[in-house]
């Protein structure tokens, strides 16, 4: 019954759910540093895919020279719409947009970034080669993805808690897309693949996901992502105990009161070189 197309849909309630708890829990604390490592580079026009609820984009309108134009996009318009509510400390374009079917022009922009999305491409070599096609000669393309799934300890605790569940059509959403392009090597091949043949950067980076309860990551999972999906399209009726059994996993595991687990993600920093 699993169906990764759901696992692109962030509708309904989820980008408010994601925006609240997600952010906060696990990319707030990578967002500010992938901006960070284009601030020292002379650029004139960046565009960031798979932007999500926006939190990339306000370190980058924060960071980044006001003379830099901001392009942020997503295939989620519900996302989109969210993130500009939510605004940023100056003007950016938001635009609705395929990363594999970018709408700009060759060699347009001097940086393309993406925070923990390249995961749900389906095809992830033409999503770079697309990146790489809008870049400017001596362009960056600077994305992260997380780390397997046993690296991330909210993530693999909830997912383990819930297969008891569904025992005859486990969830798969968690490992299989968010902790499913873990592979380095992998990587640099689908980068290869795509058009960028000197070997990118890649830094592992473990950081703390803290939270005032145990109540917090479990939402944030259950019903900030696509795991939603996954839940309802089983039984809609048992999102709410799919909730309180991760949650009653996660204060197992990390104590009643603040929580306090690891994540870890890889950073890739691709150039164009001609």
């Amino acid at each position: 019954m699993s169906n990764p197309q759901s696992d692109e849909v962030f509708a309904g309630s989820i980008p408010r759910l994601y925006e609240a708890y997600l952010v906060p829990l696990i990319f707030e604390q990578y967002a500010k540093g992938l901006a960070q490592r284009l601030a020292s580079r002379k650029l004139a026009r960046v565009l960031e895919v798979a932007a999500g609820t926006g939190v990339v984009t306000r370190h980058l309108a924060s960071l980044l020279p006001d003379d830099v134009s901001i392009v942020a996009t997503d295939l989620n318009q519900p996302m989109l719409d969210l993130a500009s509510e939510v605004g940023t400390s100056r003007p950016v374009e938001w635009r609705q947009a395929d990363a594999m079917q970018l709408p700009f022009a060759d060699e347009s922009f001097d940086a393309v970034v993406c925070q923990f999305g390249v995961m749900f491409f389906p095809d992830k070599a033409k999503a770079f080669s697309e990146a790489r096609r809008v870049l400017k000669a001596g362009g960056v393309l600077l994305f992260s993805v997380w780390d397997r799934i046993e690296e991330n300890e909210f993530a693999d605790t909830v997912a383990a808690a819930l297969e008891p569940l569904f025992p005859d059509d486990p969830l798969r959403f968690m490992a299989r897309t968010p902790h499913g392009y873990y592979d380095v090597a992998t990587i640099q091949t689908d980068l290869r693949n795509g058009g960028f043949v000197t070997a990118p950067r890649v830094d592992t980076i473990a950081a703390r996901s803290i939270a005032e309860s145990a109540r917090i990551p479990a939402l944030a999972y259950c019903q900030g992502t696509p795991l939603r999906n996954e839940i309802e399209a089983r039984n809609r009726s048992l999102l709410g105990q799919a909730t309180n059994v991760a949650e009653s996993a996660i204060a197992k595991r990390f104590g009643h009161g603040q929580v306090d687990g690891k994540i870890q993600a890889h950073i890739i920093m691709a150039e164009r070189r001609e």
